[in-house]
């Protein structure tokens, strides 16, 4: 399918540009991203119940999720700085398929969305479960991170047609 959409972060003359969001409505915005670690069954059983070395996993992780998200201008080099109003990290173990899944929401006013937000805090609470787990698992895999939803703006509401979360 053909597109005409340009690429926003191009100037004309091909370079790298930071888009002029000036003239934009703030309005409210937010964003929905997901993604997963697969691990070993007895890393994540260490994980849920309490009985890892490293102490509370997942409260170190969102932590590291809200950090994250706050900090993804510093990251990614043409996104604006934003505003934050909320960032919420929430895990969700799932022992029939090894896994723990991860969904950040990053809202706020503003001119420009906050996708790059919540796919950060998703990375980052992500590499952060890793790099506890590491040591006992270093198999875990890393996966699924995609925005599921957003909020706001010119597009409204907008919602992830497929599910690939499960695909390893």
């Amino acid at each position: 399918m053909a597109d005409d959409k340009k690429l926003s972060h191009i100037d004309e003359q091909g370079q790298a540009n930071m888009v002029d969001v000036t003239e934009k409505v703030v309005s409210q915005r937010q964003a929905v991203a997901v993604g997963f670690v697969k691990m070993q069954a007895h890393t994540l059983d260490m994980i849920t119940t309490g009985r890892h070395a490293k102490g509370d996993v997942f409260a170190v992780a969102r932590i590291a999720g809200i950090q994250g998200a706050k900090r993804c201008s510093e990251l990614i080099p043409l996104c604006h700085p934003l505003m934050l109003t909320k960032v919420n990290v929430e895990f969700s173990p799932d022992p029939e398929h090894n896994k723990v899944h991860i969904k950040s929401l990053c809202k706020l006013a503003g001119q420009t969305g906050v996708e790059m937000e919540a796919l950060t805090a998703v990375s980052v609470a992500a590499l952060t479960l890793f790099d506890m787990c590491k040591a006992v698992d270093p198999s875990m895999q890393i996966g699924g991170i995609k925005v599921s939803e957003k909020l706001g703006g010119k597009t409204g509401h907008w919602l992830a047609e497929h599910d690939m979360e499960g695909t390893d």
